[in-house]
């Protein structure tokens, strides 16, 4: 029989996964939409919307005929990044149990990354602010010219950095995206049902493992 590789890594996904964002998110989206004139969305409306980078956000909170106009959504982006570099701490947090899973990471000595579809300079800063306890050997967020996820580019340069191969990371996220980049890296797939999607969706993106609450990661080390 097989035996399980040893886990010597754990790259996690930012949004969803070791912060709740969705409010901040939300509301920058919404005054940005206002900015125009367009309709709003409720804040479960935008469990869907993120993910997949912040261009996407905001093109699919756009309505149609907006979000097929390049010259709107070009305007519409940028007032969003614009709202949400004034915002995005203002009730953005730690999920429960994130600074306890962290922590024990690090009394372990395991090598922790961060790998977001949010721009890169928004990924670092939130990192830096409201995870500073912590050291994660690597941050990237989106940044040219890697593609995005669930492309595993970002996941197997970071690989490559820690000096670590893939079959040792587990790779936690909460959403279809991180299950497909974990799978296509080579890594171990672990969907975490507290942020923004379903069991349903994880499990059919491919994640090995739900867990429910930050500190059951730790029982698959």
């Amino acid at each position: 029989m097989a035996t399980s590789p040893e886990f010597r890594a754990v790259l996690f996904d930012l949004d969803g996964t070791l912060l709740d964002t969705i409010e901040d998110l939300a509301d920058s989206t919404n005054a940005a939409l206002g900015v125009f004139g367009f309709p709003v969305h409720p804040i479960e409306s935008y469990k869907y919307f993120v993910g997949e980078g912040m261009l996407n956000l905001v093109k699919k909170a756009l309505p149609e005929h907006a979000r097929n106009d390049p010259v709107t959504l070009d305007r519409a982006f940028a007032t969003m990044k614009q709202c949400y570099a004034g915002s995005w701490a203002k009730k953005t947090r730690p999920y429960p149990g994130v600074p306890e899973l962290l922590d024990a990471l690090c009394e372990r000595a395991i090598p922790m990354a961060v790998l977001s579809n949010k721009p890169h300079e928004f990924t670092v800063q939130m990192v830096e602010a409201l995870l500073p306890r912590w050291r994660f050997a690597v941050v990237y967020g989106e940044r040219a010219p890697v593609p995005r996820k669930p492309h595993p580019g970002g996941a197997l340069e970071i690989a490559s950095l820690l000096r670590i191969e893939p079959h040792h990371f587990l790779y936690a996220g909460d959403t279809g995206t991180d299950m497909l980049t974990a799978n296509a890296a080579g890594m171990y797939a672990v969907g975490v049902l507290w942020g923004f999607r379903p069991a349903e969706e994880l499990t059919g993106a491919g994640a090995k493992k739900l867990i429910k609450y930050p500190t059951e990661l730790l029982g698959l080390l």
